[in-house]
C-alpha cells in the first residue's frame, strides 16, 4: 500500500511541476481542448456535488469532502493541461499559491464586509437565532470546494481557452455571461441576480485572472466572497436556500435592489458598485503588464504561454 501511495503522491507532484518537458504528442485544437475539458470538469462539478451531498451539515465530512474536491479539481485541471497542451499548468504554480491567496483572501472578504455593511446601513440585514459554529466549519469545506472548481472551469477553461478565439475582451464578456448563466439553476434564481453575479464577480474575476495570469487570486477572491457571505453572515448565496446555516443566521429585508432579495447580495446593486473598482483596477494592471491581447496577437505568438 505505501508503494502505491508513493507512486501516487510522486504522479500528482509530477503534474504541478513547472519544469519544460519534451512533448509527446500534437497540441489539440483549440476548440477541442476546450471542449474535452467543459466535459472533465462538469464531470468533477457533478462528482464534487454528490460529495457535499452525502457530506450534508455535517462538519467534518464537509471539510474533508471539500479538501477533496479542491484537490481532485487542482490535479485533474494541471493533468489536462499538460496532456491536451504539451506544457506545464502554469497558472496553477504552487510557488506563487501563498501569494495569491494571501492576497485574494483579504481582498475577497473586504469587498463583501463592504457590501454587507452598505445593504445594513439601508436597514437590509438582520438576525435570528444564536451562532453555529458548525455550520460555518460546514461551509467553510462547501466553498473551498465550490471555489476551486469553478474557477478550473471558467477561468481557468472557459476564460483561457476563448482568448485564443476571441481575444481577452471577449473572453471576458463570454465567461462572464456563462458564469452568470451558470447561477440560473440554483433553486432562487432570477435572471437580474444571474446578469447582476456575471458583472460583479464574472468580470472581477476573469479581470484578476488576466492581470496575474494565475488561478490562485481568483480563487481566494471567489472562496473569501462565498464564505463571507454564507459561513459567517449566514445569507442566502446566489439563490442557494437550501445550504447549511453558518455562523449566525441572516436575514434580509427592504427592496431586493438593495439586500438582493430571495437570490441573496449577489444581486444588490451595491455588490455591483463595490466590485467594479477592484474589476478596474485589475483591468488597469492587465492593460499596464500588457496582458490585454487581441486574438491576432494570440493567433501570431503562438507560445506555450498562450495556449
Amino acid at each position: 500500500m505505501s508503494f502505491w501511495n508513493a507512486r501516487a503522491a510522486q504522479w500528482v507532484k509530477r503534474q504541478f511541476s513547472q519544469s519544460p518537458f519534451e512533448p509527446t504528442r500534437r497540441v489539440w485544437p483549440t476548440g477541442v481542448r476546450l471542449a474535452v475539458m467543459v466535459v472533465l470538469f462538469v464531470l468533477v462539478t457533478g462528482f464534487a456535488a454528490g460529495m457535499r451531498g452525502v457530506a450534508g451539515d455535517n462538519p467534518v465530512l464537509s471539510l474533508l469532502f471539500g479538501a477533496a474536491a479542491v484537490v481532485i479539481a487542482l490535479t485533474v485541471y494541471a493533468a489536462a493541461v499538460r496532456f491536451l497542451e504539451q506544457r506545464p499548468a502554469s497558472d496553477l504554480d504552487t510557488t506563487e499559491a501563498g501569494s495569491g491567496l494571501r492576497i485574494g483572501i483579504p481582498v475577497g472578504l473586504g469587498l463583501f464586509v463592504a457590501t454587507f455593511a452598505l445593504i445594513a446601513l439601508f436597514g437590509g440585514y438582520s438576525t435570528k437565532g444564536g451562532v453555529s459554529v458548525g455550520g460555518a466549519v460546514t461551509l467553510f469545506g462547501m466553498m473551498a470546494g465550490v471555489a476551486v472548481v469553478e474557477e478550473l472551469l471558467f477561468r481557468g477553461t472557459v476564460f483561457r481557452l476563448v482568448e485564443n478565439l476571441a481575444g481577452t475582451r471577449g473572453a471576458l464578456a463570454i465567461s462572464g455571461l456563462l458564469f452568470g448563466a451558470i447561477h440560473l439553476v440554483n433553486p432562487g434564481a432570477t435572471v437580474w441576480g444571474s446578469l447582476a453575479i456575471a458583472i460583479e464577480a464574472g468580470l472581477m474575476l476573469g479581470a484578476a485572472y488576466a492581470a496575474t495570469r494565475t488561478l490562485w487570486l481568483p480563487i481566494g477572491l471567489h472562496f473569501a466572497w462565498n464564505f463571507a457571505q454564507s459561513g459567517i453572515f449566514g445569507i442566502t448565496a446566489s439563490g442557494n436556500e437550501d445550504m447549511p446555516g453558518g455562523l449566525v443566521h441572516g436575514v434580509l429585508s427592504g427592496p431586493d435592489v438593495i439586500s438582493g432579495g430571495g437570490f441573496g447580495p449577489d444581486a444588490s446593486i451595491f455588490a455591483i458598485l463595490v466590485c467594479a473598482v477592484p474589476t478596474v483596477v485589475f483591468l488597469s494592471m492587465a492593460k499596464r503588464r500588457g496582458r490585454l491581447y487581441t486574438r491576432r496577437q494570440l493567433q501570431s505568438a503562438r507560445t506555450p504561454a498562450f495556449s
